[in-house]
């Protein structure tokens, strides 16, 4: 199966969603990268990269579960290889 590097960038509002985004990324951790999180107090916010290495339904599907999840939200960046 066909794989592309991607980057999820996710933003979190809400500290109270950090292990159900965690327990996410554990499931995934195969196709994981490595990742990146910045906590920015000013605005209570984290700011996280997560590269990934995966099919295209796969990366798509955890950008979509990770956006679902409350006070959070996530953006994708894919390769073209």
């Amino acid at each position: 199966m066909d794989t592309r590097v991607a980057v999820i960038s996710i933003v979190v509002e809400n500290p109270d969603s950090t292990p159900q985004l965690n327990a996410l990324l554990h499931d995934y951790s195969e196709y994981i990268i490595g990742r990146m999180g910045v906590p920015y107090k000013p605005k209570k916010v984290n700011v996280i990269s997560v590269a990934v290495d995966a099919p295209q339904d796969v990366i798509s599907t955890l950008a979509g579960k990770i956006g679902n999840l409350d006070g959070v939200s996530s953006k994708t960046a894919l390769s073209n290889k």
